[in-house]
């Protein structure tokens, strides 16, 4: 079976937002004070209930365009959408975010529901709704036993949860994750990210994950968006058309292997002609 893909010059003519759309980016470009060209006419758009990646080498602005969708960045030129809204809307129901870091970022001196908690505390929710987010949140992630545990006594991949069940607490639809596994061994690594498929599955969530693996970014996703450097820029997208539930079988299967091949064409056909 053969798996298509769209290259980024054979879309752009007609992308655009729909009642669907989540985030939508329309020619964005980033250049930094210092004259580093961080994106390049990015043109993107994420629907509701997609799980996509970005995928691409170290440089090629995957975290710089994720931090935008948080408005942690502005572009240069260019505009973004938040659910069709041109400024990121006010907290809503149905129009929720949450981000997950690099690292787990977690409060040293706090137990582990002290540290799932504090976006609640931050936004002065009522103390039953606190309670409450909290022990679903950990029950998600596998991790109610902990609750009164110290970052200090669990592991890596523990704290990455915690993490996790900190944005999983703001019950958002809308969860961006900026390479949250990367530092972790492959065994966990692999295993957060069933955890994370399976969650994803579950709920009414969009993820954007930023990642560099291909491996990765083929288990996890409903779409692929790939993005090439020297500036970043947006070279396809990839829709992943695999089981909805997926396992250590999914990883060793042909479709796997194929869609592991069809990325890395792509990615190898950009950078050559790029260079």
């Amino acid at each position: 079976m053969l798996m298509q893909y769209q290259e980024i010059e054979s879309v752009e003519s007609t992308i655009s937002p729909d009642a669907d759309t989540v985030l939508f980016a329309n020619r964005v470009d980033k250049t930094y004070p210092n004259g580093t060209h961080a994106l390049d006419d990015v043109r993107l758009r994420i629907q509701r209930g997609e799980f996509v990646s970005l995928l691409g080498p170290s440089g090629c602005g995957k975290s710089t365009l994720l931090r935008m969708f948080a408005g942690l960045e502005t572009p240069s030129a260019g505009h973004l959408r938040w659910w069709n809204e041109p400024r990121m809307p006010d907290y809503r129901q149905d129009r929720s975010m949450a981000m997950v870091f690099q690292e787990a970022t977690l409060m040293p001196w706090a137990d582990v529901a002290s540290n799932v908690r504090l976006p609640l505390d931050l936004c002065k929710a009522g103390a039953e709704k606190r309670e409450a987010r909290v022990a679903q949140a950990l029950e998600l992630v596998g991790l109610s036993k902990f609750h009164k545990s110290y970052p200090r006594e669990l592991s890596g991949g523990m704290q990455m949860r915690v993490s996790i069940a900190r944005a999983l607490a703001m019950d958002p639809n809308l969860l961006l994750m900026d390479e949250p596994f990367g530092a972790l061994d492959e065994f966990t690594r692999n295993k957060l990210d069933a955890d994370l498929r399976a969650l994803w599955a579950s709920r009414d969530l969009t993820v954007v994950f930023v990642t560099h693996s291909i491996y990765e970014a083929v288990f996890l996703s409903s779409k692929v968006v790939v993005m090439g450097a020297r500036p970043g820029r947006v070279i396809g997208e990839v829709d992943i058309q695999g089981p909805a539930v997926r396992d250590e079988s999914f990883r060793v299967s042909p479709e796997f292997l194929h869609y592991c091949q069809v990325l890395s064409d792509l990615l190898t056909r950009a950078n050559v002609e790029h260079d």
